[in-house]
C-alpha cells in the first residue's frame, strides 16, 4: 500500500507528454544529463501536494510549465491494497492523483477510484491519503534531490546536520507539537489560577442574594395567597369553557338530525339521475353500433365527380360540335363557289377535252373508292388491336393472380407437409410441441435438488381449450407463446432451470418466478353470462391457473366474437376492461370513457403454436394435416392449370395481335399508296387545264379535304359523345341508389339522435334536481361540520386548559366565577407590588436570583476542578511523552550508527556517526582503505573524493531510510561521482536492502549506464530518450 504504480506528464517542466509504469520495488531511472530525469522526482513531489521549492527546481508551479505552454498536468497512481487500504469500497485498488495548474497560478485536483470515476476534488482528501499511507512528500529524506543530497553530506556545521537529521526522521515535527501542548498547557494553569481567585466575589454575591430572600418571608405568605388564587382562577376557567362546550354539543345533535332527510332527497334524485343516464347509454351505444357512412360519402363523392367531369365533356364536346358545323358549312360554301367557278371555265374546253378528262376523273372516282374501302379496313384493324391490347392485358393479369395463387398453394403444402413432420415427431413425443428434447428436459428437473417445490411446466400441459374450434386461433394468437414456460416457486432455483434449458436448446423458454398462493381471484370476474378466458379453458393445476390470472387477467378477459360484441360487453361492465375477439382484435374500454381496438399479431403458417390448443389425438392430428396437405395439392393443381392456360391465352394474344400489326402496316401502306395514285391523276388533270382552272380546282381538292377532315372528327366526336352518354346512365343509378342509402341512414341516425336529445334533456333535468339537493345537503352538512369543527375544537380547548390546570395545580372543587376571583387576586398582587417597591424587587426575582447565584458558584467550583485535574493529567502525558521521543531519538540514533557502519563495511572502509543530543550536533567520520594503514584519524566527508563522498552518502541514506516508516524512496544521481568499484557495490547493497524491505518502492535517479546491475523481477530499468526542446544551431561567421 502506498507505492508508486504509473506517473503521466503533460506539457511538464522539458517533457510534452512522459508515462511511466513503476514496480514495486527498485526502479531505476537512467538517460543522458539534460533529459529530464529530475523532472520525474519533481511531478512525484508536486502531484503528491507537495510544495514547488522543495524540489529546489523553482519557486512555484508556474516554472513547471512547458515553455510555450499556458497549462500543465501531472498525474499519479498509488496501490491501494492490504488490510490496510484507503476506503477500498470507494477506490479499489487503486488512488489516482492528478494535479493541473496554469499559468495563472491556479491550481487543482482530481482524486480518482481506479475504474477513473472522480471521488474528490479536495486537498483535505489527498493530506488524508498520505497520512493514513505514511508518505511525507515534503520530507527531504524521501524524495532527496541532488542539492539535498549535496547539502546533507557537506552541511557547514555539525549542528545543520543535526537539524537536517532530526528533520528527516520527523523527530524535528513531533518535538514541535511537544512544545506547543507544553505551552498551551502552562496558559491553561494560569487561566485556572486567575479563576480561582475570582471564587471569593462568587461567594460573597451569594450570601448577599440569601440575606435578601430571608427578608422577603412575608412576602412569600401574600405570594402563597396569590397562587392559591390563581390556581381557583385556572379552575374557573375549566368551569366556564365545560359550560360552553356543553352548548355546542346539544347544537350539533340539532343540526345532525336535519341530515339524513336532505341525505334521502339526494339519493332519490341520483337514482333518477343514474337511470336517465343508462338511457343515454343505451341509446348512444344503438348510434355508435350504426357506424359511420364514410364510404358512401365518398362514393357519392366519387360517383358526382365523375358525372360532372362527365357533364363537363359532354359540354365540350357540344362546343366543339357547334364549331364543326360552322366550319363545314364554310367549307361547304367555298366549294360550291369554287365548283361555280370551275364549271364558267371548263364549259369553254369542254368540247375539246371532255373525254379525256371523263376518262381520268373516273379513274380517280375508282382509286378514291378503293382508298375508302382500305381505310374502313384499317380502322377495323386498329379496332382489333385495341380490343387484343386488352385481352393481353388481361391474360398476363390473370397468369400473374394465377401465379400468386400457386407460390400461396406451394407454401401452404410445404408448410402443411412440416405440420405432418412434426404431427408424426409429435406421436411419440406429445412435449414435442413445447421444445427440443422435452423429455430429456423434464427428466433433468426430476432429478435436480431445488430450493423450493419442483419447476412446474410447460405450462401448456395443464391447459385446454373446451371449444378449439371457435377460440383456439385467438387464444394460440394471445398465450400460445406463454404454454412453453416453465414456472419456479423459489427465485434460488432459476439459474439452474436457466442451465438444464440452454443446455438442450431451450434457450428462449421464459422462466416465470412466483410464490405457491391460492388467493381468490372472483372479485375480479364478471357475471356468469360473460364467457371469459378462464371459462374457455380447462386447467388442471391451481398453480398454473393462479400464474395465468397473474400474467394474463384470464378471469376479467372477455372473449367476443366480433370487436362490436367486445365493445358492447365491456361497456356492460361499468365501461371498463379488455376483450380479445374471434377476428383477432384486442379491444379495451377505460373507465373515464372512450377505448380502441388493436389488431393483434397473426401466426405464420409455419409457427409451432398451430398445433396448440387443438384437442386432438396424434393420429386425427396426423390425418387433419394430412388433409390439409391434399387441400393445398389441389390448390396448386387449379392454379397451375389456371396458370398454363393463362400462359396460352396470352400467348395466342400476342401471336394475333403481331398479325394484326403486320395488317395495319400493309393497309397502311396501300393507303398511302392510293393517296399518291389520286394525286397524280388528279395532277394529269390539272395539267391539261389552263392555269387558272388548275388553281380553282387545287383550292376545291383542299376545300373537299378539310371537309373530310371535319367529318371525320365529327364522326369520332359523335362517337365519344355517345359513349359518354352511355357511361352517364349507370353512374346516375349508382348516384340515386348511394343517396337513397345515405338517406335512409340519416333518417335512422336522426330518429336515434333525437331519442338521445330527449333523453339528454331528462338527465339534465335530473342532474339539476341532484345538483340541487346535494347542494342544500352540502350547505347542510358543512354547518353540521363547522359546528363540529367548534365543538371539537371546545372539547379541545376544554381537555388543554383542564391538562394546564391539572399540571399547573390540583383540581379546586366548585370554584367561584371568572370574575370574583379576578378581583380578589388583584387586590393581593397589588399589595405584592407595594412591598416589591420596598425591596426593589419581585418574591419570584429574588428567589431566581438566588438560585442563579448559587448554580454560579457550583458551576465555578465544579469546572476549576475539572479543568485542574485535566491539566494535571496532560502535563504528566507529555512528560510521558517527552521520555518516549527521547527512547526514540536515542534508538533512531544507534541503529542509523549501527547500519552506516554496516554499510561502509560493504566496500572495506571503516565510519561513524557521533551524536551529540545535548549539544544538537551531528558528525560524519569515514576512513577509506586506503587510509587505513597511513592514517590513525578518521576524515571530514568534505576530504573525501567524490567516489567516496558519493558512496558515503549512500551508506548514511540507507542507514537513515532504516528509520523512516514512508512506503517511497526517491534519490537522484546518487552515483554521479562514484567509479566503477563503489557504483558496483552500492548498486548491489541498495538493491539487497530493497529486497529486504517488504512494501517499500526505491525510485533511483542515474545518468550512467545499467549494464553491471541484473535486471530481475524486483528491478525495473527506465531509459530515458532526450526531449524535443526547439534548440537550434548557433552561427558563427
Amino acid at each position: 500500500m502506498g507505492i508508486i504504480e504509473s506517473l503521466e506528464l503533460h506539457q511538464f517542466m522539458c517533457h510534452k507528454y512522459l508515462t511511466f509504469s513503476f514496480g514495486p520495488q527498485i526502479n531505476f531511472i537512467i538517460g543522458h544529463n539534460g533529459s529530464g530525469k529530475s523532472a520525474v522526482l519533481s511531478a512525484i513531489t508536486v502531484a503528491l501536494g507537495g510544495k514547488a521549492t522543495s524540489t529546489g527546481r523553482g519557486s512555484g508551479l508556474k516554472s513547471f510549465i512547458r515553455e510555450g505552454q499556458s497549462v500543465a498536468e501531472v498525474s499519479i497512481s498509488l496501490k491501494n491494497q492490504g488490510e490496510e487500504a484507503y476506503k477500498p469500497d470507494l477506490y479499489g485498488k487503486s488512488i489516482v492523483v492528478t494535479r493541473r495548474f496554469t499559468k495563472e497560478g491556479n491550481s487543482s485536483y482530481k482524486i480518482k477510484s481506479k475504474d477513473g470515476h472522480v471521488v474528490s476534488t479536495k486537498r483535505e482528501e489527498l493530506a488524508a491519503i498520505c497520512d493514513h499511507m505514511n508518505i511525507q512528500v515534503d520530507n527531504p529524506m524521501n524524495v532527496l534531490t541532488q542539492d539535498s543530497a549535496r547539502q546533507f553530506l557537506s552541511a557547514a556545521n555539525p549542528s545543520d546536520k543535526y537539524k537536517f537529521f532530526l528533520k528527516g526522521t520527523q523527530l524535528q515535527q513531533l518535538s514541535d507539537e511537544y512544545d506547543t501542548c507544553l505551552e498551551n498547557i502552562s496558559q491553561t494553569a494560569k487561566v485556572l489560577q486567575s479563576k480561582k481567585d475570582a471564587m471569593g466575589d462568587l461567594r460573597q454575591a451569594y450570601k448577599e442574594a440569601s440575606a435578601k430572600f430571608e427578608e422577603a418571608a412575608k412576602a412569600r405568605q401574600q405570594k402563597y395567597k396569590a397562587d392559591e388564587l390563581k390556581k381557583e382562577l385556572a379552575w374557573a376557567h375549566v368551569a366556564t369553557k365545560e359550560e360552553e362546550m356543553k352548548k355546542k354539543m346539544e347544537e350539533v345533535a340539532k343540526l345532525q338530525r336535519r341530515v339524513p332527510k336532505l341525505q334521502a332527497e339526494v339519493d332519490a334524485a341520483d337514482a333518477a339521475f343514474r337511470s336517465a343516464s343508462e338511457q343515454v347509454g343505451i341509446l348512444e351505444s344503438q348510434h355508435a353500433e350504426m357506424g359511420d357512412i364514410e364510404d358512401l360519402k365518398n362514393r357519392k363523392s366519387d360517383l358526382g365527380d365523375k358525372l360532372k367531369a362527365n357533364k363537363k365533356k359532354i359540354s365540350e364536346l357540344k362546343d366543339e360540335e357547334k364549331k364543326m358545323n360552322t366550319q363545314l358549312t364554310t367549307c361547304n360554301s367555298v366549294i360550291e363557289d369554287l365548283q361555280k367557278k370551275i364549271d364558267e371555265e371548263t364549259t369553254k374546253l369542254e368540247a375539246q377535252t371532255k373525254f379525256k378528262r371523263d376518262e381520268i376523273e373516273q379513274k380517280i372516282q375508282n382509286t378514291r373508292e378503293e382508298l375508302r374501302n382500305v381505310e374502313e379496313q384499317l380502322k377495323d384493324v386498329r379496332a382489333q388491336i385495341q380490343e387484343k391490347n386488352v385481352e393481353l392485358r388481361n391474360a398476363s393479369q390473370a397468369g400473374e393472380d394465377a401465379e400468386r395463387l400457386r407460390n400461396q398453394a406451394q407454401k401452404e403444402i410445404e408448410s402443411a407437409q412440416g405440420a405432418v413432420a412434426e404431427a408424426r415427431a409429435q406421436e411419440n413425443n406429445s412435449l414435442a410441441v413445447y421444445g427440443r428434447d422435452m423429455k430429456r428436459v423434464l427428466e433433468m428437473i426430476k432429478s435436480a435438488r431445488w430450493y423450493g417445490g419442483q419447476p412446474v411446466g410447460p405450462l401448456g400441459v395443464h391447459v385446454k381449450v373446451k371449444d378449439p374450434e371457435r377460440w383456439a386461433p385467438v387464444l394460440r394468437a394471445t398465450m400460445g407463446g406463454m404454454m412453453s414456460s416453465f414456472a419456479v416457486t423459489d427465485a434460488r432455483d432459476r439459474a439452474q432451470l436457466k442451465r438444464i434449458l440452454d443446455q438442450t436448446g431451450n434457450g428462449h423458454i421464459t422462466i416465470l418466478i412466483s410464490e405457491f398462493d391460492r388467493f381468490d381471484y372472483s372479485a375480479g370476474e364478471p357475471p356468469v353470462e360473460v364467457l371469459t378466458v378462464l371459462r374457455a379453458l380447462e386447467i388442471d393445476d391451481e398453480y398454473v391457473l393462479r400464474l395465468l390470472v397473474n400474467a394474463l387477467n384470464i378471469e376479467r378477459t372477455v372473449l367476443a366474437e366480433d370487436r362490436s360484441e367486445g365493445d358492447r360487453v365491456l361497456k356492460s361492465l361499468h365501461g371498463n376492461g379488455v376483450a380479445w375477439t374471434r377476428e383477432l382484435y384486442r379491444v379495451q374500454r377505460y373507465a373515464e370513457g372512450g377505448g380502441q381496438s388493436v389488431p393483434m399479431n397473426r401466426l405464420n403458417a409455419t409457427d409451432h403454436r398451430h398445433r396448440l390448443f387443438t384437442n386432438r389425438s396424434s393420429a386425427d392430428n396426423i390425418a387433419y394435416y394430412e388433409g390439409l396437405v391434399r387441400e393445398a395439392e389441389n390448390k396448386y393443381h387449379d392454379a397451375l392449370t389456371r396458370l398454363q392456360q393463362s400462359r396460352a391465352a396470352h400467348s395466342e394474344c400476342r401471336r394475333a395481335l403481331q398479325d394484326l400489326t403486320n395488317r395495319d402496316a400493309s393497309l397502311h401502306h396501300i393507303v398511302s399508296k392510293k393517296k399518291l395514285e389520286v394525286a397524280d391523276l388528279q395532277n394529269e388533270i390539272n395539267d391539261d387545264l389552263p392555269s387558272t382552272i388548275s388553281a380553282l380546282q387545287s383550292a376545291k381538292d383542299d376545300a373537299e379535304v378539310e371537309k373530310e377532315n371535319i367529318k371525320t372528327q365529327y364522326s369520332n366526336l359523335v362517337r365519344q359523345r355517345a359513349e359518354l352518354d352511355e357511361a352517364q346512365k349507370p353512374l346516375l343509378t349508382d348516384l340515386n341508389e348511394v343517396k337513397k342509402k345515405v338517406d335512409d341512414f340519416n333518417e335512422r341516425r336522426n330518429g336515434i339522435k333525437q331519442e338521445i336529445d330527449d333523453a339528454v334533456i331528462k338527465r339534465l333535468d335530473a342532474q339539476k334536481n341532484k345538483q340541487y339537493y346535494q347542494k342544500k345537503l352540502d350547505d347542510e352538512q358543512a354547518k353540521v361540520n363547522e359546528a363540529e369543527e367548534v365543538a371539537k375544537t371546545l372539547q379541545e380547548e376544554f381537555k388543554d386548559w383542564t391538562t394546564k390546570a391539572e399540571q399547573y395545580c390540583d383540581r379546586v372543587d366548585n370554584p367561584r366565577g371568572v370574575e370574583v376571583v379576578k378581583r380578589n387576586l388583584e387586590s393581593v398582587q397589588a399589595a405584592l407590588k407595594e412591598r416589591e417597591k420596598k425591596h426593589g424587587a419581585t418574591v419570584e426575582e429574588m428567589t431566581i436570583e438566588v438560585n442563579r447565584k448559587k448554580a454560579a458558584l457550583d458551576n465555578a467550583e465544579r469546572d476549576l476542578k475539572q479543568m485542574t485535574a485535566l491539566n494535571k493529567a496532560l502535563k504528566a502525558s507529555l512528560v510521558i511523552r517527552l521520555a518516549k521521543w527521547h527512547e526514540f531519538r536515542r534508538h533512531i540514533a544507534l541503529r542509523c550508527k549501527v547500519v552506516f557502519q554496516y554499510h561502509l563495511s560493504n566496500r572495506g572502509y571503516y565510519g561513524k556517526v557521533l551524536f551529540d543530543h545535548s549539544a544538537s550536533t551531528l558528525q560524519l567520520k569515514v576512513q577509506t582503505d586506503d587510509q587505513a594503514g597511513t592514517q590513525t584519524r578518521d576524515k571530514d566527508p568534505r576530504s573525501l573524493s567524490g567516489g567516496e563522498k558519493s558512496f558515503s552518502t549512500i551508506c548514511l541514506l540507507l542507514s537513515l531510510w532504516e528509520a523512516i516508516g514512508c512506503p517511497i524512496r526517491c534519490l537522484d544521481e546518487f552515483d554521479v561521482f562514484m567509479d566503477a568499484v563503489n557504483r558496483r557495490i552500492s548498486m548491489k547493497m541498495m538493491i539487497d536492502t530493497a529486497n529486504s524491505s517488504d512494501g517499500k518502492q526505491y525510485i533511483l535517479i542515474t545518468p550512467q549506464d545499467m549494464n553491471n546491475v541484473a535486471v530481475t523481477n524486483t528491478v525495473r530499468v527506465h531509459r530515458m530518450s532526450d526531449p524535443e526542446r526547439g534548440q537550434g544551431v548557433l552561427a558563427f561567421s
